[in-house]
């Protein structure tokens, strides 16, 4: 392959290839090693064939060279071996830059900027789907005929099933793992007022809101991301459409009016799966359970946990919204957005449910 090596040239001739590499590479790296010419000629004119191995090659030899003062030079590549090494290179591969390192108040002011930015559109967007979510009640126009309905039966109807087994599930659970406990006092009976009273107040809503939030709000925030990403949402905006009422509005009329039914019947087949325990499991007849559940129930347990069911859709579709809007990039940001879409609903939803909670039944002047 080396033909003439002197004190400031090398020439190449035959093929520069994997097995070539191989054979001369200890003898290349120790003749620039010992070199100290400021520059260095690699003649490529005789050279038939180059494969990347040899590309390789070259490149460690130019970039050795630069460490140690010298300039090396190709000289009279033919355009073959000039398009390899083109196609090959790395030294034509910029490097990223490092990113800077900011001082720490400067990190707290952009974090502080963004936070701001990030409530400013928050309030454009909650603005904005408020307003068209009541003018929609009385104006058809922007929004295709019959998406209400079709998103009812997206959003609630295939949602249904799923909803009504974890609810029955929940009730059956919660009624086995108490009566456990309440049998040992005499007390079987009151496993009826336990499930009826956190079926209603709490895990009703609360469960029902979570299931929707992984399955519905992250179709939402999918489909709302995969619009903004292939350029739909500007393609409505050119024909005159507002997407957010094109296709928020309809999801919000939607969710608003399947949420509450849907946890309904969970309140409903949760205190239906403890039944089945009283039945089964603490001989308690239908009836001695269906009046205890009514005694023990009151409107205001049923009112709020309604209010909490239309809370929690108003949060799951409104967070849906705000990632589903805000993604850029490509495929894989889609597939972030969605996710965060789902960890921060449910964490929303619980912490509503938290503040909402308190608001209902917390008494400052009850004794502790």
């Amino acid at each position: 392959m080396i033909i003439d090596v002197s004190e400031n040239s090398l020439t190449f001739e035959g093929d520069l290839d994997l097995d070539a590499v191989g054979e001369h590479y200890k003898q290349l790296m120790d003749w620039l090693a010992k070199n100290r010419e400021k520059n260095i000629y690699l003649d490529l004119a005789h050279l038939n064939y180059l494969d990347s191995a040899g590309v390789a090659l070259l490149d460690e030899l130019y970039d050795k060279a630069q460490k140690q003062g010298t300039r090396l030079h190709f000289v009279a590549a033919p355009n073959n071996i000039q398009a390899t090494i083109s196609a090959f290179s790395s030294r034509h591969i910029q490097k990223p830059e490092p990113k800077p390192v900011f001082p720490l108040f400067e990190r707290v002011g952009q974090w502080a900027y963004q936070i701001w930015l990030e409530f400013v559109y928050l309030i454009y967007l909650v603005s904005d789907a408020f307003y068209f979510t009541v003018i929609q009640l009385v104006s058809r126009k922007g929004v295709r005929k019959g998406e209400f309905s079709n998103q009812c039966i997206l959003i609630g109807m295939d949602a249904f099933p799923i909803v009504a087994l974890i609810s029955f599930l929940i009730g059956f659970i919660l009624a086995l793992q108490s009566a456990a406990q309440l049998r040992q006092f005499g007390a079987s009976i009151y496993v009826a007022d336990l499930v009826a009273i956190s079926m209603t107040r709490e895990m009703g809503p609360i469960m029902t809101a979570i299931i929707f939030a992984g399955r519905s709000g992250s179709s939402i925030a999918a489909e709302i991301a995969t619009m903004v990403v292939t350029e739909e949402t500007d393609a409505l905006k050119s024909m005159g459409l507002n997407p957010i009422r094109y296709n928020l509005v309809p999801k919000i009329h939607a969710i608003s009016m399947m949420m509450p039914l849907l946890t309904v019947l969970s309140m409903l087949l949760g205190i239906l799966g403890s039944m089945v325990i009283g039945i089964t499991y603490l001989d308690i007849g239908v009836k001695p359970f269906y009046n205890q559940v009514v005694n023990a129930l009151i409107l205001k347990d049923i009112v709020t946990g309604i209010i909490k069911s239309v809370v929690f859709a108003w949060l799951i579709v409104l967070t849906a919204a705000a990632y589903g809007f805000r993604t850029r990039g490509g495929a894989a940001d889609v597939g972030r957005a969605t996710t965060a879409s789902v960890v921060t609903s449910i964490f929303l939803v619980i912490l509503a449910d938290s503040l909402l909670g308190l608001i209902f039944y917390f008494d400052p002047t009850s004794p502790i």
